[in-house]
This record gives C-alpha cells, sequence and structure tokens, in this order.
C-alpha cells in the first residue's frame, strides 16, 4: 500500500508533512488516522488504523506469561499515538518518539507495504549504506525465487 522513499523536514511547529503519494494512497483507501509508535533500528512505525488494529491482534496474543512478549509489547503499546493529519498531511511527533529515532529536523519517510517508518536523515543513510552491503546476500537466504 505505502512505497518509495521521501525526504521532508519538520516545520517551525514541530509538523511533519506525509508525501503527497501516501496522502494519495490514503485517499484511495479511505485512511484518516494513523498510530505511531517505537519501531525497530530506532525509527518511528506509522501504522494506518486498519493495520493498527491488525498488529495490536496479533500481539496481544503473546502469552504475557512470556518475559520477552511483557517486554515488547509494553515498548510497542507505551509509545503509541494516534494521530489525524491535517488536509495539508501535517501531523505531529511526540517529543519522546523523536526523541527515540534522534529526529531533529530532516526525515526520511519510507513506504514499507503495510506501514510507513520515519527515520532521522543521518541514520537512514547509515542504515541504508550498511544494510545495501549485504541486499544480496539476505535475499538470497530469505527469497526462493
Amino acid at each position: 500500500m505505502f512505497y518509495g522513499e521521501y525526504i521532508h523536514n519538520l516545520d517551525t511547529k514541530g509538523r511533519l508533512i506525509m508525501p503527497a503519494r501516501f496522502r494519495d494512497t490514503c485517499r484511495e483507501y479511505g485512511v484518516e488516522r494513523f498510530f505511531l509508535t517505537r519501531g525497530m533500528d530506532h525509527c518511528i512505525f506509522m501504522f494506518s488504523e486498519d493495520e493498527w488494529r491488525s498488529q495490536e491482534q496479533k500481539f496481544k496474543n503473546m502469552s504475557f506469561t512470556r518475559k520477552e512478549a511483557r517486554s515488547f509489547n509494553r515498548m510497542f503499546f507505551a509509545g503509541a499515538v494516534d494521530v489525524v493529519p491535517d488536509k495539508q498531511g501535517r501531523f505531529i511527533i511526540p517529543a519522546y518518539l523523536k526523541e527515540y529515532a534522534s529526529i531533529e529536523r530532516e526525515t526520511v519517510l519510507i513506504g514499507v507495504s503495510n506501514r510507513i517508518e520515519i527515520w532521522d536523515s543521518k541514520t537512514w543513510r547509515e542504515y541504508y549504506a550498511e544494510s545495501n552491503k549485504s541486499f544480496e546476500e539476505i535475499s538470497e537466504n530469505m527469497l526462493d525465487l
């Protein structure tokens, strides 16, 4: 549903604008509300409300008697906030999520099919450079084409 890589800056009020392509996708699928939370690799995950509910159901089914499940659920859900972008596609990222992702001004928003990831641009460049080196090897190990 969400694809591509886009660079955007936080505005003077700390708002981030959703890329036009993502806004078009939202209109096409009737998405108005999102949930932001701590993602992996120090980015912010951004889920549509429907996708959030789907992920929430999966995580609710994890056994709370397992320490890893409790810890994951705490970090994932305690960090969550719902946002509704304004008519221009702008929304505010809470300070604790910006801190988690080391976001100061320039961000990279990437579409990862069922979610959007919001990265600090420097962190994304470092992650991309490192991951790009092993992309073919990872592909060979993961894909059965």
